[in-house]
């Protein structure tokens, strides 16, 4: 198999190298990338230790990293991904696949693919529709574009799990960024209505009125998993909020809802917290220690 290149090496790439490298009957050639964290000293040891660790080359420049990849993974947060698709079009092979796996509006995806395709390589929109654990290089993922198709067929042979949303570049992150109004939404309201709750005193009394409302749902469960999300990928769940708040004006409709989800996110994934024990009440109050205003 021809070279695979990955722009970013965080959770995603690495969830998506490991799971490669464990499945049986999938022969990969050189993996590479770059990530920016190569350019700061106090990151770079940590990169380099996990692409050692994944048999990955750590490229020192987009040009090293990329060089002979007929396959480019760009894995990065979603405010930055833009920017990654400006920094490496110049290094792409003619007709090398470009996935972009960023949770992104259909805007920012179109405004990407341009760049890429200017470049003669082949652009490809890529919505990574699950938390990338447990499953690994198993998440399923949407793809639109023109050459959704051969992206299809070359995702299939690493054993990974993709559909075709359509032909067009947008048609699967419009996908992504509005089923995130709701995920990524009801995160942020299981902290505003959580977090007052443990605060008044009567979070047990909530909890048992939202499970008697809704008993479908195992409401404490589902609350101390949200909390987790929002305290170890806030920040960039937040980025992903902003991209959805823009696809939201896009469709010529208020994002007052995402707008403030964003900022629930943020604040929550700034406040650099280590995720604590599975507990509701331990999560909140790991939260509510800090200044929340």
């Amino acid at each position: 198999m021809s070279a695979i290149a990955t722009i970013g090496f965080g959770e995603a790439a690495q969830a998506f190298v490991s799971g490669w490298r464990s499945e049986d009957g999938v022969s990969l050639g050189q993996i590479s990338t770059f990530d920016i964290k190569v350019e700061t000293p106090s990151l770079r040891d940590n990169l380099r230790r996990a692409c050692s660790d994944l048999d990955v080359t750590c490229g020192e420049s987009p040009r090293q990293a990329l060089a002979g990849a007929a396959t480019v993974f760009s894995l990065v947060t979603a405010d930055r991904a833009l920017e990654a698709a400006t920094n490496v079009t110049e290094f792409l092979g003619r007709d090398a696949l470009y996935l972009d796996c960023n949770s992104c509006s259909p805007a920012t995806k179109a405004a990407a693919a341009r760049l890429v395709e200017a470049a003669g390589a082949v652009y490809v929109d890529v919505a990574v529709m699950s938390p990338v654990h447990p499953a690994r290089h198993r998440t399923p993922l949407l793809l639109s574009g023109s050459e959704a198709k051969r992206a299809h067929n070359m995702l299939l042979s690493l054993g990974m799990k993709a559909e075709i949303a359509g032909d067009e570049v947008g048609q699967a992150s419009s996908i992504k960024m509005l089923r995130s109004v709701m995920i990524k939404g009801l995160e942020a309201l299981t902290a505003e209505c959580m977090l007052a709750a443990r605060r008044a005193g009567v979070e047990k009394a909530v909890l048992a009125s939202l499970q008697a409302s809704d008993p479908g749902i195992d409401w404490t469960a589902r609350a101390a998993y949200n909390l987790e999300r929002m305290i170890v990928h806030g920040r960039r769940r937040a980025a992903e909020m902003q991209e959805v708040a823009a696809t939201l004006r896009e469709l010529g409709l208020p994002d007052r809802m995402a707008a403030a989800a964003a900022d629930w996110q943020r604040q929550i994934g700034e406040l650099g917290i280590t995720a604590p024990e599975n507990s509701l009440e331990a999560r909140a109050d790991a939260i509510l220690e800090r200044n929340l205003t």
